[in-house]
């Protein structure tokens, strides 16, 4: 699989290891980062706010821990969207995963059948 193509995933979420099987019996092979410690480049925030049509709630974890505790819903009233990019560039905790970047396009959280269109392969659930 061409190197292009990376997955921010967290060991620990459910849903990223879902996704990492799901790809991988697709044949397709991404490097898999560790969201955490390396969240995605300001380059891929800026075109996965693209592909959510400039709704930058959609990039944030909202159901994690972090998200709550640090109040991010309230901060995100005050913050311009380059201020809430940049704050998800520095806390990979906040960034809702897995985030798949390929070549063509970005993918924010897993929906299998979002997926499956994308893809055109038969992912699974």
């Amino acid at each position: 699989m061409d190197a292009m193509w990376k997955l921010y995933a967290y060991s620990n979420c459910s849903t990223c290891r879902t996704a990492v099987r799901a790809l991988a019996a697709a044949g397709i092979d991404p490097v898999v980062l560790p969201i955490r410690e390396q969240p995605p480049t300001l380059d891929e925030l800026n075109r996965a706010l693209i592909v959510v049509n400039g709704a930058v709630r959609r990039l944030f974890n909202t159901s994690g821990a972090e998200y709550r505790t640090q109040r991010v819903a309230e901060l995100l009233e005050r913050l311009s969207p380059e201020e809430a990019l940049e704050l998800l560039a520095s806390n990979g905790n906040l960034v809702k995963r897995p985030f798949l970047v390929t070549p063509r396009t970005i993918l924010v959280g897993y929906l299998a059948e979002v997926w499956r269109q994308e893809f055109s392969v038969n992912l699974k659930a």
